[in-house]
């Protein structure tokens, strides 16, 4: 059998009409790019590489260029502006920035254009010589969900059209032999759930010694309890080149500083990005607070189901597997076409629930914090925390997920007793994003300041400068663990003073709202008397 040579990975090949149609038919034509002039950029570290303004300084060749404007991307939004140019210089990263700000495409887009130009590994030219069943991908993405991981590979593979890169995803709850069959097809880059990858791992499918680049997507959730022991099984105790060797970025709305210290296992002398209002939400989102006691939730659902139209979606969240199911059945007996996903339901049915909502013939769609991380549903008019989360961080991603890349969007939150161990969280961050503070919370969060408890952080510490994580741990003197990585700083558009944990006064009220008085319906108990806050 004749040996052929490399193959060029930087040339275009023959465009597919059908693949064109099916990867860009539906590209985003709404991103509001005039939202984003003015939010404030810090980048932390050794060296930080320059920020650039457009996609042609980056230099990224002719295949990413070509499917870039097919994406309709007319510039980059900040966290690619900063991100890019750091990847592209083949510098470690850890990313924070805010929500439908552009994540994906911004360590998408560099990885693969450095892989198009660095051509194709001598490794691969002889695993296809072998016809070699065991895959060596050469960028490996890790997602904490099934949904995030699928979204991701849509994603590269719309930049990674009309090149010799092969995208693949493998994720539980999901055919394994499917999975393992596409695997065979080629693999270049991989997206994957920590579970499945050490399946597919131990199962001699996957080898991780060829590994250039790897990404964690929502990398605090990853590094949480529940996830760590395996992220360290696939990044330090297998095959995987070590830190150093691979350029290492990880990616999230928050970064609490104890994730920080934990992260920087995984990294090498890298830089902090944080971009927007980091560990806050965007001033697109307009948050209303409403206290509504429990047996008066689904009344209060219903009234602003109505108030919000039959055609706009909707996700309301809620805290728990079993509630989920009981609140879609109880909007389908009131006639509300509704779906629901949650951890328990088949892959299979929370696709089909997604699929439903995104086209909107379910416009309502009932969730768990499984939808909270990283789901990009361009049109989500209104987020509602029929139950709150338990910590401001997950409040920050299901928020989220609406007002993204630039649009506006409206949060709503049902309050009661059962939240008060964030009302200090959630008062700062109404502040700081500008919103509208209802004086009844804003009483409660006094008397918790006042009794030094009731709230998740430390007495005295900052929110900005503190645990939640806005800001870059090796800047904040002795207590921040060291200042490995250096100490220099690029700054662009100055943060606010907020960001840098300044004491702000409670004096943010934007009023407005929609959809008639909710002031008098439900009342904050006698000692926070109810305010018609809604603006009527």
């Amino acid at each position: 059998m004749r040996e052929e040579g490399p193959a060029d990975w930087s040339k275009l090949l023959a465009p597919n009409d059908r693949l064109e149609k099916e990867l860009f038919g539906n590209s985003n034509t709404g991103i509001n790019f005039d939202k984003y002039e003015d939010i404030p950029v810090e980048a932390t570290g050794e060296d930080c590489p320059t920020n650039v303004e457009s996609f042609a300084e980056l230099e990224l060749g002719e295949i990413i260029m070509n499917n870039v404007a097919m994406s309709k991307y007319d510039k980059p939004t900040p966290v690619q502006k900063h991100a890019m140019p750091i990847i592209k210089k083949k510098r470690d990263l850890m990313a924070c920035a805010q929500t439908g700000s552009g994540k994906t495409a911004s360590f998408l887009v560099p990885i693969l254009s450095q892989m198009f130009e660095e051509g194709q590994p001598e490794f691969l030219r002889e695993q296809t010589n072998r016809n070699n069943r065991k895959q060596y991908p050469i960028a490996l993405v890790l997602a904490p969900t099934r949904e995030l991981a699928s979204q991701i590979w849509e994603e590269a593979r719309k930049f990674a059209y009309r090149s010799h890169v092969r995208p693949c995803v493998v994720y539980g709850g999901a055919d394994i032999g499917a999975q393992m069959r596409d695997l065979q097809k080629g693999c270049h880059l991989l997206v994957a759930t920590p579970g499945r990858l050490v399946d597919m791992l131990e199962r001699g499918k996957v080898g991780l010694d060829h590994i250039r680049f790897v990404v964690l997507d929502e990398a605090d959730r990853m590094l949480d309890m529940g996830f760590e022991p395996q992220i360290r099984r696939i990044v330090e105790k297998d095959t995987m080149p070590p830190t150093g060797k691979r350029r290492t970025l990880m990616f999230s709305a928050t970064f609490p500083k104890e994730i920080q210290i934990l992260a920087r296992d995984f990294l090498h002398n890298y830089i902090f990005l944080a971009v927007g209002r980091v560990g806050s939400t965007s001033e697109n989102i307009t948050q209303k607070v409403v206290w509504v006691e429990e047996n008066d939730k689904r009344s209060f659902l219903l009234d602003l189901l109505n108030a919000s139209g039959p055609e706009s979606l909707t996700l309301v969240f809620v805290e728990t597997k079993k509630g989920a199911d009981a609140l879609d059945n109880f909007l389908y007996n009131e006639g509300y076409p509704s779906a629901c996903i949650h951890g328990d339901r088949s892959q299979k049915e929370r696709e089909e629930a997604l699929r439903n909502f995104r086209s909107g013939k379910t416009p309502v769609l009932v969730a768990t914090a499984v939808a909270a991380r990283g789901l990009d549903i361009p049109n989500v008019k209104h987020v509602i925390n029929f139950d709150l989360p338990s910590d401001i961080e997950e409040y920050v991603h299901r928020i989220g997920r609406t007002g993204r890349v630039g649009n506006l969007g409206l949060a709503t939150s049902f309050f009661n007793e059962k939240n008060k161990n964030i009302v200090r969280d959630m008062v700062d961050l109404l502040i700081e994003a500008k919103q509208e503070v209802p004086s009844w919370i804003e009483s409660i969060a006094y008397e918790a300041r006042s009794m030094g408890g009731s709230g998740r952080r430390p007495q005295n510490k900052s929110r900005f400068g503190g645990s939640f994580g806005s800001r870059d741990y090796r800047q904040m003197g002795a207590g921040g663990g060291g200042t490995r990585g250096g100490g220099n700083q690029m700054r662009s558009n100055p943060m606010p003073q907020a960001f840098g944990g300044a004491p702000m006064g409670y004096g943010f009220h934007q009023g407005g709202g929609y959809g008639g008085s909710y002031g008098g319906a439900y009342h904050a108990p006698a000692a926070h008397p109810a305010h018609d806050w809604w603006g009527s």
